[in-house]
């Protein structure tokens, strides 16, 4: 009489080390639960959103390393969350805006203000979380060197904060590393290739025009501080200058 040999189950794979706290804002439950699923594969602990002020709450309470923010929702728009956090404590949290809404325009506005990435729906796992780790990783990474003295600007704390006429500025991350670029030779012709290049990285979705708007909101920042000055100067067809 033959007897069956149990075949045992293959060891369960250890959980993946923890990656960061996520905050995600997204009103359909659907993908919500699959973006949950993916980044908490991936080591992420993911607290999930469905309405505007459940976001505002969790943001008070429990900061998160970063930011998801769907654009539509029921009651209100993400990009009016984004505006805000850029405004306050959190003015430096790493924020992907997630939106059906794919034309340049909307992309523009996102960027405009404040948010890091913009991810158009739909949009795949693989790109979802290469996305989430490069943004977390340009956070991360160690603070630009001290920039040479200029008169009206004042770099602080290893340039993470800059001050223009005794000003604290409430930049964005790629604001703050546009300035620093431009502050670390002032006078010098910064092409937008390069200042791509130093700012955004290996981001394949930014380009020239990403590197127009924020230094659009970067101008309009310290006309907010002196209105009367214009110290980056552009080149047309060359680029941009500290002067």
């Amino acid at each position: 009489m033959s007897s069956t040999v149990p075949v045992p189950s293959p060891p369960a794979l250890p959980p993946a080390p923890f990656a960061g706290q996520v905050l995600l804002l997204e009103d359909d439950p659907a993908i919500a639960q699959t973006v949950s699923f993916v980044l908490e594969r991936e080591g992420y602990r993911v607290r999930a959103c469905g309405w505007l002020h459940e976001a505002r709450a969790a943001l008070s309470t429990t900061p998160p390393d970063l930011a998801i923010l769907d654009v539509g929702l029921p009651d209100g728009n993400g990009l009016d969350l984004c505006r805000e956090l850029r405004q306050g404590p959190l003015g430096r949290l790493p924020v992907l805006m997630l939106s059906a809404r794919s034309e340049e325009s909307d992309k523009v506005l996102g960027l405009e203000l404040g948010a890091d990435d913009y991810l158009a729906k739909p949009f795949s796992n693989r790109e979802l979380v290469a996305r989430v780790r490069a943004l977390l990783r340009r956070a991360q990474a160690p603070a630009e060197p001290s920039a040479p003295a200029v008169a009206g600007f004042l770099v602080e704390a290893e340039g993470s904060r800059v001050r223009f006429h005794g000003e604290l500025l409430p930049l964005t991350r790629r604001e703050l590393g546009l300035l620093l670029r431009l502050l670390k030779a002032p006078g010098r012709i910064h092409s937008r290739e390069s200042l791509l290049d130093a700012v955004w990285g290996l981001d394949a979705d930014s380009g020239d025009r990403t590197v127009d708007t924020h230094i659009k909101t970067l101008r309009a920042k310290l006309r907010q501080v002196r209105p009367e000055l214009d110290p980056i100067r552009t080149h047309r067809g060359m680029g941009y200058s500290l002067e």
